[in-house]
């Protein structure tokens, strides 16, 4: 086995040195520096077969006998770091360069571009320390974080029991399991709906950055389905229309919470970003059509008994039923949808939407 000496490319910059062996397939690399000489050693393979590689370089001045190198399939590159940051004409303690030893020119930088480099860098860090005094410190950011976290944490749980539940009894009972879906999953959604108002206050103390009329719409426009037209009306709970309102309820915000529940921990799974600024596309539309079945099928019923029907005093003196209201609520029940679906639009192309090239 020959011991031979390798092609070394040398580039450097203020602070730093660097070092590109050529070898292929390296096994054992023995890279050490002593008395500010570089000594190296490793097995590689050539043209004819394994070899043994050797070199040394004495540094023109000092340097930090600590070196990084990392290995590849064709090379080995080293750095190594200036014991002071400054400029060398020359890499080698001997004036006549060596014949292994070759400028690198795909990493060099003369003299007047490290100073570029350095004094761009430096700059870039007075400018991260300038933003970051900036931002006001909150004292109850840690505390906030954890209610957000908690919250989401919640009302991801509560719907995914809904939603699993309904599928295990969907595979299970099949279409049977449409008529008691108010029975078996009511309780739960009465406490996430109910939970739910909470998104409001976070909205109106400024605690989520979230406009406030999307938010009213989808939280009372359910709670006005869940409490009044099924929650009161005994006849409206075994309605199979109840299965699909809950079950694409539950779909959206088993994406939904869990998106948030990562963002206030500072993670995010682009799978899940897209999911959850894509997913109401199908959903929302469905769910809706679902909730405007059911207040058409609930209107007969509040006719008939006349619940929640109401009187208007003298001098009208008339009895005004409750099927009115539903009626006027069809009304803005298929008005609002543009206010929410111009907001979730938005929110995608902001999120997912081509990004901007820089202009240079």
């Amino acid at each position: 086995m020959a011991s031979l000496t390798p092609q070394v490319h040398w580039a450097q910059r203020h602070r730093e040195l660097y070092l590109r062996v050529e070898l292929s397939d390296v096994q054992d690399p023995d890279i050490t520096i002593t008395d500010n000489v570089l000594h190296f050693k490793a097995h590689g393979h050539g043209a004819k077969g394994d070899n043994i590689y050797t070199f040394q370089i004495e540094f023109l001045e000092p340097v930090n006998p600590q070196l990084v190198y990392k290995v590849t399939q064709r090379q080995l590159s080293i750095t190594v770091k200036k014991k002071e940051t400054h400029w060398w004409e020359r890499l080698t303690k001997q004036e006549k360069r060596p014949l292994f030893l070759a400028p690198d020119f795909d990493r060099w930088l003369d003299e007047s571009d490290a100073e570029l480099e350095l004094k761009a860098k430096e700059e870039e860090r007075i400018n991260k320390i300038s933003v970051k005094n900036r931002i006001p410190k909150d004292p109850f950011r840690h505390l906030k974080r954890g209610y957000l976290f908690m919250y989401n944490l919640v009302q991801f749980l509560g719907f995914s029991w809904i939603f699993v539940n309904m599928t295990v009894r969907l595979f299970i009972l099949g279409k049977d399991s449409f008529s008691d879906t108010f029975h078996m999953s009511g309780d739960m959604m009465y406490f996430c709906q109910m939970f739910a108002l909470m998104e409001i206050v976070n909205a109106l103390i400024g605690l989520v950055r979230a406009p406030l009329a999307p938010v009213c719409i989808q939280i009372f426009g359910r709670n006005f389905i869940l409490f009044v037209v099924l929650g009161n009306v005994e006849e409206m709970q075994s309605k199979a229309v109840v299965f699909f309102i809950f079950y694409i309820w539950s779909m959206v915000e088993i994406i939904r919470y869990p998106y948030y529940l990562l963002s206030s921990i500072d993670i995010e799974w682009k799978i899940l970003t897209w999911l959850r600024y894509s997913i109401w596309m199908p959903l929302y539309p469905l769910g809706m059509l679902a909730e405007g079945v059911a207040v058409i099928q609930a209107i007969p019923i509040f006719t008939s008994t006349g619940k929640f029907s109401f009187t208007l005093n003298y001098p009208l003196n008339v009895t005004v039923p409750f099927s009115i209201v539903l009626h006027l609520y069809l009304i803005f029940f298929f008005l609002a949808p543009f206010i929410l679906f111009r907001h979730l639009y938005k929110q995608r192309q902001r999120r997912l939407g081509p990004k901007k090239r820089k202009m240079h």
